[in-house]
């Protein structure tokens, strides 16, 4: 008797989660390259979707099962019109998905993408993933630097975060920064911040050339969050006006971190400039500097106290114009820049890091043939194509 009731009742559950899945559309996702491909997010385009089902809505596979995903309002207009998510393909594989209504929600909700403002830490905006992470530096910081007040920062750069742990770690480091300042430069097993900055480029800060000097703004004037979770965390930031030896230079930066992946992306509204550059900073004016114009990427490598770390930034065919090695006596403006076209008002790029200790690389090769994978991946997207 007890089998028979057990029977009925998963029987009940089995036909309900069957009943429960309303299919909103079914799409193929086509990989046209000779390699596997993961960690690459797919958009799909939900703002025709009843405002009272977006909440439920969620990624099947073929085998009906539950893909992590996450809904976003991507244009900030109150409304998620965006699904994300992640789909692993072999080498020249087609594989089918469905976006659902379904009440049974399997789906990782830990924010691995985490972005957030840090007013405790004077105002840095910082960003991870399960990889990396990276922050840069707000108006307050600017303004005790112009005063001279310490703990000010000067920058637009871009600063790295060596963490070597899959858990979020922001929230982490500085609460152990306000209990001891300083705290995280030391490594506690769960990596450190000991990349230095200062008025240079960092992992991608941006620059203007103009004859044979680059000029870039000052520090973000204000931002915006878009979203955070287990695919992507994305933000604004706004900056103000600049001069670029008489051009007068506006910029909006639109930045986004996905989940597995070393690289931000960073599509940036710009005005008064037919060419924008971002850069890597050469420590010291030591290490290794390397491009490959066929795949529209730069890098560096250097050791960094007792590890190594690569550094690179990646466009597609459209924004690349080449790269130059620039090196100066000016205190940390020595740069190896990554030249970008601009195209209606907007450069689109990639920018980040592989660190040795985190396990993720061995040595500059690793660094590289990265950097060239994920070239031939962003210049070949995935197909999407709606059945």
């Amino acid at each position: 008797m007890r089998k028979i009731v057990l029977f009925l009742v998963l029987l009940l559950v089995f036909t309900s989660c069957k009943v429960s899945q309303e299919v909103i559309s079914t799409i193929t996702v086509k990989n046209t390259l000779n390699i596997d491909r993961n960690f690459e997010t797919i958009e799909i385009d939900i703002s025709g979707v009843a405002s009272d089902k977006v909440s439920d809505l969620v990624v099947l596979d073929t085998d009906n099962e539950i893909v992590t995903s996450q809904i976003v309002d991507a244009d900030l207009d109150g409304k998620n019109d965006v699904i994300l998510f992640q789909p692993t393909l072999k080498a020249n594989q087609s594989k089918k998905y469905s976006i659902a209504v379904s009440k049974i929600n399997r789906q990782i909700d830990t924010a691995y993408c985490y972005s957030r403002f840090v007013p405790e830490r004077t105002d840095d905006y910082t960003w991870e993933n399960n990889k990396v992470a990276f922050r840069t530096f707000g108006p307050v910081a600017q303004k005790m630097k112009e005063d001279g007040v310490k703990g000010g920062t000067l920058s637009s750069g871009i600063d790295a975060w060596l963490k070597r742990v899959e858990y979020p770690i922001i929230n982490l480091w500085y609460k152990r920064n306000d209990e001891k300042l300083g705290a995280y430069h030391k490594d506690y097993g769960e990596g450190l911040d000991n990349f230095h900055v200062g008025v240079s480029r960092g992992v991608g800060g941006t620059a203007v050339k103009v004859d044979t000097s680059f000029y870039f703004s000052k520090n973000f004037t204000s931002y915006k969050t878009i979203t955070t979770g287990p695919i992507r965390t994305s933000f604004v930031l706004t900056y103000a006006t600049w001069d670029a030896n008489g051009k007068q230079i506006e910029e909006t930066k639109h930045i986004s971190l996905d989940y597995g992946q070393n690289l931000s992306r960073f599509e940036i509204d710009v005005k008064g400039t037919e060419t924008i550059s971002s850069g890597l900073t050469l420590h010291k004016k030591k290490g290794v500097t390397n491009k490959d114009d066929g795949n529209f990427w730069i890098s560096h490598w250097e050791t960094l106290d007792d590890s190594e770390i690569g550094t690179g930034i990646i466009t597609t065919k459209t924004y690349f114009s080449g790269s130059e090695k620039y090196v100066t006596t000016k205190k940390d403006e020595s740069n190896h820049f990554l030249h970008l076209n601009v195209v209606d008002n907007k450069v689109v790029f990639y920018s980040g890091f592989g660190w040795v200790k985190s396990k993720q690389f061995n040595n500059q090769q690793d660094w590289e043939n990265y950097l060239t994978d994920f070239s031939k991946k962003i210049n070949s997207p995935l197909i999407v194509t709606k059945n």
